[in-house]
């Protein structure tokens, strides 16, 4: 084999540091002594100087020594302007010397050449570096995992099996194209997962690509958008490109809204929009590649009712799958996977848990127990117990608990009564979800308490007389004030904003009231984007008088369910106090000890 030589600057700094030595040496015994001027004038004098060159500014020459015999080589600093005239009548044998400067005049054309040379030699590396330089704008910037570094699989998937289902034919079509090919079918060209966030959408993505075994090309909508013009359809373009040579395999777009908003819909700039651009030329390859290939692509968006009807239409993204938020066996499910990933005690029953957070999404869910394996450590234990559960899920929605926030005594007793008034209405409401817990420990930025439900199972539609059990629940904790201090707080005022809200929509929406009968009048109509008036709901549509007669039943309505409300707690002041007084006490009651409390005589 033969032996390559690599090169080394420090070889040429030994070289010349050796051949500068070497002069030092070589040299120093022809050195000229070097003397005043003043000696030379005296050796002028004393007709001892043999010969003399005379420069512009040293004069370098022999003398003879003061023993008699031999010459020395001296030098000085010449310093007398007219020294001929004194150099004249001793018979001494002068001339000038031209001093060179070819050195100086070479280093001053060789310095700048080489210093213009070493910095263009080192941007034009920095730009085909391949880094984020000039030359690498129009390259796309997916993260690009092959299909054997891709361990996601549908198992890693909770709480969207309906999902899993729809998407399975995918995962199918580029493991065994031919199945669909021989039959003359052809797979949708692109699918747009549609939820909200922290739904699962790109973990569904990568799983479909884990479970055929194909490249996946990962890439979210902001990245195509440059500063310079042109740069997101060169990035799309490559992009495609990239995954013709790799197909089969997936391209996923994240946050697709980014890049394929309407075009148009509020934008009055004029001119020429880059994220227009860069749309036009996606529509453009999506009807450009063939699906014979074995490209499929997926895209996510949490907000669809913005996308340009263009993506839309069939040819495009065929198909769309809703990744909603999971139900009480989603959940379940979920909590279970990440459950695995941390020690829970033996009597941890997850379905309360999954009972008590409806409304989570699975990145919720995740973040619920890595909070409670925190608290478990925190609080010096080696397994997450249910209380540790229980403390997350209250921490993620009402926020950290602040202990330590002072409040006086009469202020704590009247958040009490508020609070048993909430749940002791919602324990003797019909139709009401059950109580969980109530605590009058402040939480987050305002909470000084809360009173927690917990639903027994998912509802997506509900009656007049549960709707009207929510106003009664809402309006428990001012009804409970106005019964033990005969005055009132401002502590109710969201409560009593949620109380108008649900007794407005029975009304004018719901078609639940009387004046209006079956007309409805939503307060918004269509997406918020495409309001005339900014979607600021400024507009109405209907009269004065319609709207004077819809805020008379809804003061009807309130009116009628606070007397409603009185009336209960009234008959029950008893059971408010002692529940109250209990509260103040532990701070804390679990639904076991409340109901214990309530059926208690």
């Amino acid at each position: 084999m033969e032996k390559t030589t690599k090169f080394n600057i420090w070889y040429i700094m030994a070289a010349i540091w050796g051949v500068v030595l070497l002069q030092e040496i070589l040299f120093d015994q022809f050195k000229a002594t070097v003397i005043p001027y003043s000696d030379f004038i005296k050796a002028v004098a004393e007709d001892r100087v043999v010969e003399i060159a005379i420069g512009q500014d040293r004069i370098s020459g022999k003398l003879k020594a003061k023993e008699g015999e031999g010459e020395v080589l001296f030098s000085t600093v010449r310093v007398d302007s007219d020294l001929s005239q004194k150099l004249s009548g001793h018979n001494i044998k002068f001339s000038g010397q031209v001093e060179s400067t070819f050195i100086k005049t070479l280093l001053s054309w060789f310095v700048p050449i080489l210093l213009f040379f070493g910095i263009w030699y080192l941007m034009m590396r920095k730009l085909q570096s391949g880094q984020a330089g000039m030359m690498s704008l129009g390259k796309n910037k997916a993260k690009i995992v092959g299909e054997k570094d891709i361990d996601t699989r549908f198992t890693d998937v909770a709480g969207a099996d309906e999902a899993k289902e729809e998407l399975q034919e995918i995962v199918d079509y580029l493991a065994r194209p031919e199945r669909y090919l021989e039959v003359g079918g052809q797979m949708p060209k692109g699918v747009l997962l549609v939820g909200p966030p922290g739904t699962g959408k790109t973990l569904i993505a990568r799983a479909i690509a884990g479970e055929a075994g194909v490249p996946f090309f990962s890439m979210s909508g902001s990245d195509f958008v440059e500063l310079f013009v042109g740069m997101g359809a060169a990035r799309v373009r490559d992009l495609f490109v990239q995954a013709r040579e790799k197909a089969p395999c997936i391209i996923f777009i994240d946050e697709l809204d980014a890049i394929g908003k309407a075009r148009g819909a509020g934008n009055f700039s004029g001119g020429n929009d880059e994220r227009e651009q860069t749309l036009n030329q996606l529509l453009v390859e999506m009807d450009g590649f063939d699906t014979q290939k074995g490209v499929v692509i997926l895209a996510a968006t949490n907000r669809p009712e913005v996308l340009d009807p263009a993506l839309l239409r069939s040819g495009r993204f065929d198909r769309q799958v809703l990744i909603d938020r999971p139900d009480v066996n989603g959940r379940l499910q979920i909590l279970k996977i990440h459950a695995k990933k941390v020690r829970l005690e033996d009597d941890v029953d997850l379905m309360v848990i999954a009972q008590k957070t409806a409304g989570f999404s699975g990145a919720d869910l995740a973040n619920a127990v890595n909070e409670a394996a925190l608290l478990a450590v925190r609080r010096g234990k080696k397994q997450v117990s249910t209380l540790d559960l229980d403390d997350a899920v209250d921490r993620i929605v009402g926020g950290l608990e602040k202990k330590n926030r002072v409040i006086n005594p009469q202020e704590k007793r009247i958040v009490a009564y508020h609070e048993v008034g909430h749940a002791l209405v919602a324990a003797l409401t019909p139709g009401s979800e059950p109580v969980h817990k109530i605590s009058i420990i402040p939480r987050g930025l305002a909470a000084l308490g809360y009173t927690q439900q917990r639903p027994t199972e998912d509802r997506y539609l509900m009656s007049e007389k549960e709707l009207l059990a929510k106003i009664d629940v809402l309006l428990g904790g001012r009804v409970a004030e106005e019964i033990q201090f005969n005055s009132v707080t401002t502590g109710a005022g969201n409560d009593l904003m949620r109380a108008t809200d649900i007794a407005r929509a029975m009304v004018v929406e719901y078609g639940m009231g009387k004046t209006l009968g079956l007309s409805t009048y939503p307060r918004q109509r269509g997406p918020v984007f495409l309001a005339s008036d900014g979607g600021l709901g400024g507009r109405q549509d209907y009269s004065d008088a319609t709207a004077a007669d819809i805020d008379s039943e809804v003061k009807a309505i309130l009116e009628q369910r606070y007397q409603h409300v009185l009336s209960m707690l009234k008959e029950r002041r008893d059971k408010l106090e002692a529940i109250a007084e209990q509260l103040l006490v532990k701070e804390v009651l679990m639904e076991a000890d409340f109901n214990h409390l309530v059926n208690s005589r």
